[in-house]
């Protein structure tokens, strides 16, 4: 029985995904992604053009789903809500972040580094305001960084079951660095 377009266009994006996490962006083909499918190089083109291409739709849900979680918490909802949220999005997202780890390089061509870098900023600005001295921006820094290479580094399943207790050490880190005393 054929494949749905929509099933085969998701089975590349999970493929491919999974493969640039494990390899690296550089050294996966399209050919290399075709043949794990069991699907010919042709028919992989028909839905995605080019690498690029399907780095870009492998890239659009995480952009959209960090754009939409700035959106919530703009108007100055809870830091521990904050970063619980960000976590889960780590975890959702954990192959191309892996994937962004292990070809850096590559993929800073693309514009993801950036756009991670991005939405990272905006989450330190909500988390500790735009300019707040550097012992706070550390504890931003430390409390957004331990989330996401929590989520990313652990096993998804395991990276779950201590999302509570991440999120709480996050929120310690945050705390230290906006502590009275710690001025620069």
């Amino acid at each position: 029985m054929p494949r749905a377009q929509s099933d085969t266009k998701a089975e590349i994006r999970d493929v491919a995904v999974e493969l640039f996490g494990r390899q690296g962006y550089e050294r996966t083909s399209l050919r290399e992604i075709a043949e794990r499918l069991g699907i010919t190089k042709a028919a992989l083109y028909y839905h995605y053009p080019s690498k690029r291409d399907l780095l870009a739709a492998l890239v659009e849900p995480l952009v959209t789903e960090a754009e939409h979680l700035l959106e919530r918490h703009s108007g100055g909802a809870g830091a521990e809500q904050l970063l619980g949220e960000y976590f889960d999005l780590c975890v959702r997202h954990r192959g191309l972040m892996l994937a962004v780890l292990n070809d850096l390089t590559a993929l800073s061509e693309s514009g993801l580094v950036e756009s991670v870098m991005s939405v990272r900023r905006r989450l330190d600005a909500l988390l500790v305001g735009e300019d707040p001295g550097t012992p706070a921006r550390m504890g931003a820094v430390i409390a957004l960084g331990g989330i996401q290479d929590i989520a990313v580094m652990l096993p998804a399943d395991e990276a779950a079951q201590h999302r509570d207790r991440a999120v709480q050490i996050a929120m310690a880190a945050l705390r230290c660095g906006t502590a009275p005393g710690h001025a620069d």
